[in-house]
Order: structure tokens, then C-alpha cells, then sequence
């Protein structure tokens, strides 16, 4: 077995099909289009990959790819953390424990040589996809999350790597009965009228400001998060033109204070991964007919994002924005996955809680001294 930096956009295609080889047939897992996969790994279609030193690795036994991974420095999250922390991400491998190891070593020894002091990951080149499934492998994942199998963690652990943060993900189904508890109701209800908040969709016609809107609300209200770094311009921009194409308006939620200042927001996407489903990574010819025709009918969901800014936190707003979201898109067939919740966020942990949404998955990200 060998380790191959990849160094030619031939290199590049073999590290983006190999999942499609590993999992072809794994009925759970949802093959991406190849199209945006490679947009991913392109510094000229990824804005992520501007202020980031990258290599990409494969591992070969002959010739053929038996593994991947990545290992790569965020220099804006390097210089807003003022710690040396490197990443790995996108690790994927026959269950082989040598083979493994020779790939989490490659990634480390790449981070070393550039003196980082911690190797932290799964890590990815998109917003909001970190992570490894530690528990609910099943169904299978929704939107711009991550896949494994379940040997991935002993792989992790025999490494030496170990447990830096678990996140935490829910689902409600309105099919199996769920309904808002009443006690929600009537402390929302109460909340609208002392602070006097409002709820508005997204404007599709003011599509950029509202982008810009969710930005900046975005940077201010989970600045004090867990792994946090600030999103370029450039980076919300590029999301937001990927967004625009399967967005439904009613998804995307604005609060406001008396003033008509915007103060939080909600974001569930439609979970295209259903439609994906079948298409095997590709478009054509008959894949972009079933998106066009699915994405609007789609009535399961991905809460993406929720945010409330500082001197509107813990006043329940969070909880006014998740009813005026389970509002906006009730329908006798919805499903939603309320996703990647830090397991030390209380507020949060306890507010979903009580909304009464079934756990499903837990996803952990794991570090490892390399100092």
C-alpha cells in the first residue's frame, strides 16, 4: 500500500469517484452529483478553498484506490481561533485498520509539517458538513451531511484520535402524529407580545439583501459557538447562489423586533438527497427532470440553521421562530431533521426537548495532539 498526494486533475477525479465505488451498493447512502462534488474540490468554483492550504491524499495498494483523505489548514478559523488547528476531512476506506492508519498518518504528518498542534476533523470544504455518524445510520442522511460506516470510529479511535465535540440531531414526523406541544403555543404567544417579534419569509425578490441579512445575523449569533469561524463574503455568496435553485421561500424565516430590526432566522431546506436517490451523481439524462419536478413537492426537510443574536437570546425567540417554521410548512406528509446541535448547547438541547422531536443521530468530530 501506498499513500499518492494528489497532484493532477486526473488524481482529483479518482479521490472524488472513489465514494461511489465504496458505497455503490450501500442502500443508505446517497450518491452527490458529481458535478458539484467536483465544484467542491476547485478552488476556482469553492471560495473555502481561498484562504485554506490544502493537499488531498489517495492510498493505492497496486493500482488500485483503496482509500482517500484530506488534510488542510483554514486560515481564517486559525487566525480567529488563535490556535494552530489543522483539519482532515473527507476520509473514506476499504475496512482495512493498516490501510486506515496510513491515511490519518499521511493527514497528520502534512499538518505537522506546517506546525499545526491539533488535528481535528471530519472536517469539509462546506459549510455545516462535519462530522462522522457515531449513532442512527439510518435513514439515510439528508442535505449536505456526512455518511460512513460504522467501522469508521474504530478506525478513529485506534489511531489515538479522540472524542472533541459530539452534535446532536432530531426529527419530527407529522405523519407519525407529531403536533407542537400546547405549552409551546401559548409561550410563544407570549413572547410575540412582550418583545413584540414579528415573522416574515424570505423575499425572493430581495433575494441578495436577504442574504446579506442572514450574514451578518449568522456571524453574530453563533459567534460564541463551538468551531465557529467567520463565513467570507465570498463563501455566503456562493451558498446562496446554490441555495437560490432549491429553496422554498416559506423555509426561510426572518424575525423581527418592534422596530422591524432583524434580530434571528430559520433555514430549512428541502431535503434533495430523496430525489438524489437513484440518479447515481448524475444529472443527465433524466436526473435533472426528477429535480426540477421534486424539489417543490418536497415535503421533508433539513433544519440547516437557526440563529437569534445576542440580547434576544434566551428570551424563547428560538422557540417562536421553530413554531412559525412548523407552521410555514405544515402538511400531513412532513418530515424534518433538526440537525447538527452542539451537545453542551443546553438552551438549544432542552428547547427541542421540550418541542417534543424524537432523536435520530449523533455525529462526533474528533482531535488528536500533534504537537
Amino acid at each position: 500500500m501506498k499513500i499518492c498526494p494528489v497532484n493532477s486533475d486526473r488524481e482529483r477525479l479518482e479521490f472524488i469517484e472513489f465514494p461511489y465505488e465504496l458505497y455503490r451498493h450501500d442502500p443508505v447512502w446517497v450518491p452527490q452529483l458529481r458535478s458539484e462534488q467536483r465544484k467542491q474540490f476547485d478552488v476556482r468554483t469553492n471560495p473555502f478553498l481561498e484562504h485554506c492550504d490544502f493537499q488531498l491524499f489517495l492510498l493505492k495498494d497496486q493500482d488500485k484506490t483503496i482509500g482517500r483523505i484530506a488534510a488542510f489548514i483554514d486560515n481564517i478559523a486559525v487566525d480567529f481561533w488563535k490556535e494552530r488547528i489543522g483539519h482532515f476531512g473527507y476520509f473514506e476506506c476499504l475496512p482495512d485498520k493498516t490501510a486506515s492508519g496510513l491515511l490519518l498518518e499521511a493527514a497528520k504528518n502534512w499538518l505537522k509539517e506546517r506546525r499545526c498542534t491539533l488535528m481535528r476533523g471530519p472536517w469539509s470544504f462546506v459549510s455545516q458538513e462535519i462530522g462522522m455518524v457515531m449513532e442512527g445510520f439510518e435513514p439515510s442522511p439528508v442535505l449536505m451531511a456526512p455518511y460512513n460506516p460504522p467501522y469508521y470510529s474504530e478506525f478513529m479511535s485506534d489511531f489515538g484520535l479522540h472524542k472533541a465535540k459530539d452534535l446532536l440531531c432530531w426529527s419530527i414526523s407529522m405523519a407519525e402524529g407529531y403536533k407542537i406541544p400546547q405549552r409551546i403555543l401559548n409561550l410563544t404567544d407570549a413572547v410575540s407580545k412582550r418583545y413584540g417579534v414579528s415573522i416574515r419569509p424570505m423575499d425572493m425578490k430581495q433575494y441578495d439583501r436577504d442574504v446579506d441579512i442572514f450574514t451578518e445575523l449568522s456571524n453574530k449569533s453563533i459567534v460564541a459557538n463551538w468551531g465557529f469561524s467567520p463565513v467570507t463574503e465570498a463563501e455566503a455568496n456562493a451558498i446562496a447562489q446554490d441555495m437560490k435553485q432549491i429553496i422554498q421561500p416559506k423555509g426561510v424565516l426572518f424575525a423581527e423586533d418592534k422596530d422591524g430590526r432583524p434580530i434571528g432566522f430559520a433555514v430549512a431546506l428541502p431535503d434533495i438527497n430523496h430525489l438524489l436517490k437513484g440518479l447515481k451523481g448524475r444529472l443527465f439524462p433524466f436526473g435533472f427532470i426528477k429535480l426540477l419536478w421534486g424539489i417543490s413537492r418536497l415535503r421533508r426537510y433539513r433544519m440547516f440553521a437557526l440563529g437569534v443574536i445576542p440580547e434576544f437570546q434566551g428570551k424563547a425567540v428560538d422557540s417562536l421562530l421553530y413554531r412559525a417554521l412548523y407552521e410555514s410548512l405544515n402538511a400531513p406528509d412532513m418530515w424534518m431533521e433538526i440537525n447538527y446541535v452542539l451537545e453542551d448547547n443546553w438552551p438549544m438541547v432542552n428547547a427541542i426537548e421540550k418541542l417534543g422531536a424524537k432523536p435520530l443521530r449523533r455525529y462526533r468530530v474528533y482531535d488528536l495532539d500533534i504537537s
